[in-house]
C-alpha cells in the first residue's frame, strides 16, 4: 500500500476558512509563522447564476450536495456551503454584537440562557476590531440596546431608501427607536446615498443570500483568506476534507490531520497547533470521528458535551406587503431591537427584528405553493413582488443537551433538534410585527412566510446560525473548551467556529465569531512567540 504523503512543517494548520477559520489566518499571517489553511470546497465559480434567484433560492444550485439526518432517521439537506470562505459567500453581511446581557444569565419564557466566562467588555475591543475588518457601515448610538463601544464604525450607515427610509419613521412615530442596519460591504456612498463611480458595492438587490459578483460583500474570502495569502508563509489547500485528528500516544496533543484530497488520496499535515473551525455540526462531527484509545468518546469530550448544546436561532422570513410600490433595491439598512429584552406586556425576551433582501418575482413564484389561498387572484405575482416588504425575526434558542450531533456507523451526521424551544418569544415577536402592519403603510392581513428564504423544506434544514456543540467554559466537565477556546483535554487543539457559543443571544452570530478570532488569534500569536 503506497503511504500517505506527509506535511511536517507549520506551526499552526487552521481547518475551514470561513468566519472563525479565514479570520484567524488573517489575524497570524503577519506573525511570520507557516500556517497552512485547509478548506473542504474550492473557490466559489464566478459566474452569472451567482445573482439568479431559480438558481440560488429555488433550486439551490451551490448548497453542497449532501444530506444529514434528523432524530427518526429521515434525511434532509442542511444549509451548508463547502467553499473558500465557507458560509460567509453566501451570509447577509448583518453583524451584530451580542448585547452586553447575552454574556449573563438571561432568563426566559422557556427556560435560561447560560453567562459566559468571558464579559462582554473583554470581547469588545475585538468587536471593534472586527467591525474595522469587514467594513461594516453603521452608526453606534442609534440602538438603546448595544453595549459601550470603544470605536465607531469607520463606515457611515448605508442610506436608508424612500419606501424604508418611511418605515424607519412610522415606527419612530410608534415610540420605538429603528436604527441603520450594521452591514459590511466594501460601499462608497454619495450625498444622495447612491454607490459612487469607484465603489465596489453598488447597492444592487442582491446583498442578501446571494455571493457577490462583484466582491463588494465582506466574506471571509474576500476580507481574510485573500489577503492573508499574499504572505509567503501561508498556505492554502483547497479540496481537502479532513476526515479525522490523531494524537499522541498520551493523546495530550494533535499530531496529524487527516484529509481527503480532490482525486481521493489521503493526505497528512502536522504541526505545532490545530485549530478547528469547520461550522459547529461538522466541527463537533470531526471531533467525534477522532475517537481513540485515549479519547473513546471523541477528542476534547472527556465532558460528553461535545455535539450537544446545538443552536440555530429561532428565525421567521415574513414578507409585508406595502400599500404604496417598495422600488427598494438595497433593502437590508434597517433593524429594530425595543424587545430584544423584553416588552411591556412580556417580561422575557423576544428578539430582535431586522430587513431582508428584497423580494423579486422569482423568489415569489417559488414560494407560490406554500401560499396558495393566502393572497388574492387581484394581485398577481410581479406586482406582488413589486409592493413586498421583507422582514427577518430572530430570537434566542436556547441551549439543551438533547439537541446535539452524533454520527452512525457510517459517518453520517444524526442532528436531534427540538425545534419548540423558545418558540413562544419568536411568536409573540411576530405578533408585535402584525400589529404595526397598518400604522406602516402595509396591508394587515398579508404577513406571508418566507420559507424559501431559508433554504429550507423542513425547519431542521435552517442551519446558516449553527452554533455551541463544543462550548467553551472554565469547567472541564461542563465545557469543552477553556476561554481560549483550547480543548481542556489537549495541549494544542482549538476551536475557532461559533461552536464555543454557550448560549447564541438573538442576533446574527458572525461578527461575534470574527471578533472571538481576533482574539484567540492574539493568545496563539503570544503562544508561538513565547
Amino acid at each position: 500500500m503506497t503511504e500517505s504523503p506527509h506535511y511536517d512543517d507549520y506551526d499552526v494548520i487552521i481547518i475551514g476558512t470561513g468566519a472563525g477559520g479565514g479570520t484567524l489566518a488573517h489575524r497570524l499571517a503577519p506573525t511570520g509563522r507557516r500556517v497552512l489553511l485547509l478548506e473542504r470546497g474550492g473557490y466559489l465559480p464566478r459566474e452569472r447564476d451567482n445573482w439568479d434567484s431559480t438558481a440560488v433560492f429555488v433550486k439551490g444550485k451551490y448548497r453542497a450536495p449532501e444530506f444529514w439526518y434528523d432524530k427518526h432517521g429521515n434525511s434532509f439537506p442542511p444549509e451548508v456551503n463547502y467553499y473558500v470562505g465557507g458560509n460567509t459567500k453566501f451570509y447577509g453581511a448583518a453583524l451584530f454584537r451580542l448585547r452586553p446581557e447575552d454574556f449573563g444569565v438571561l432568563r426566559h419564557h422557556d427556560g435560561v440562557s447560560p453567562a459566559w466566562p468571558l464579559s462582554y467588555e473583554d470581547l469588545e475591543p475585538y468587536y471593534t476590531q472586527a467591525e474595522h475588518l469587514y467594513l461594516v457601515h453603521g452608526s453606534h448610538g442609534e440602538d438603546p440596546t448595544e453595549g459601550v463601544v470603544s470605536g465607531q464604525y469607520r463606515h457611515p450607515p448605508v442610506a436608508h431608501e424612500p419606501r424604508i427610509q418611511q418605515l424607519s419613521d412610522d415606527l419612530e412615530k410608534q415610540g420605538l427607536h429603528p436604527f441603520h442596519l450594521p452591514i459590511g460591504v466594501n460601499l462608497e456612498q454619495d450625498g444622495d446615498g447612491r454607490a459612487t463611480h469607484s465603489s465596489v458595492c453598488i447597492r444592487c438587490d442582491r446583498v442578501d443570500g446571494f455571493p457577490c459578483l462583484v466582491r463588494g460583500k465582506s466574506d471571509a474570502q474576500v476580507i481574510c483568506v485573500e489577503p492573508a495569502l499574499e504572505h509567503p508563509n501561508v498556505d492554502l489547500v483547497t479540496h481537502a476534507r479532513v476526515t479525522r485528528l490523531e494524537t499522541d500516544a498520551a493523546g495530550r496533543s494533535v499530531t496529524t490531520v487527516v484529509a481527503e484530497l480532490a482525486d481521493g488520496t489521503e493526505a497528512r499535515f502536522s504541526s505545532h497547533l490545530v485549530a478547528v473551525a469547520c461550522g459547529a455540526v461538522n466541527t463537533a462531527a470531526l471531533l467525534l470521528a477522532s475517537a481513540g484509545d485515549r479519547h473513546p468518546d471523541g477528542l476534547a469530550n472527556s465532558s460528553g458535551v461535545v455535539g450537544r448544546h446545538y443552536m440555530r436561532h429561532n428565525n421567521m422570513a415574513l414578507m409585508a406587503v406595502s400599500k404604496e410600490p417598495n422600488d427598494t433595491r438595497f433593502q437590508k439598512t434597517l433593524a429594530l431591537h425595543d424587545w430584544y429584552l423584553g416588552a411591556d406586556d412580556w417580561e422575557y425576551p423576544l428578539g430582535g427584528i431586522q430587513m431582508l433582501g428584497k423580494s423579486d418575482a422569482e423568489q415569489i413564484h417559488g414560494e407560490a405553493p406554500r401560499w396558495a389561498g393566502a393572497v388574492t387572484p387581484q394581485m398577481p405575482f410581479e406586482v406582488l413582488a413589486h409592493h413586498a416588504v421583507d422582514f427577518w425575526l430572530c430570537g434566542e434558542d436556547l441551549p439543551d443537551p438533547g439537541n446535539r450531533v452524533t454520527l452512525d456507523r457510517d459517518g453520517g451526521i444524526h442532528l436531534a433538534l427540538d425545534e419548540g424551544n423558545n418558540i413562544t418569544a419568536l411568536n409573540r415577536l411576530r405578533h408585535k410585527l402584525q400589529g404595526m402592519l397598518g400604522r406602516l403603510g402595509m396591508h394587515e392581513h398579508h404577513l406571508l412566510p418566507h420559507s424559501l428564504y431559508l433554504h429550507k423544506g423542513m425547519p431542521i434544514g435552517a442551519t446558516a446560525h449553527q452554533a455551541g456543540t463544543v462550548r467553551f467554559g472554565h469547567d472541564p466537565a461542563t465545557s469543552a473548551l477553556d476561554v481560549n477556546c483550547k480543548a481542556h483535554d489537549l495541549d494544542n487543539l482549538y476551536v475557532v467556529d461559533t461552536s464555543f457559543f454557550p448560549s447564541i443571544g438573538a442576533v446574527n452570530p458572525s461578527l461575534t465569531a470574527i471578533a472571538n478570532a481576533l482574539r484567540v488569534g492574539d493568545h496563539l500569536a503570544e503562544r508561538l512567540s513565547g
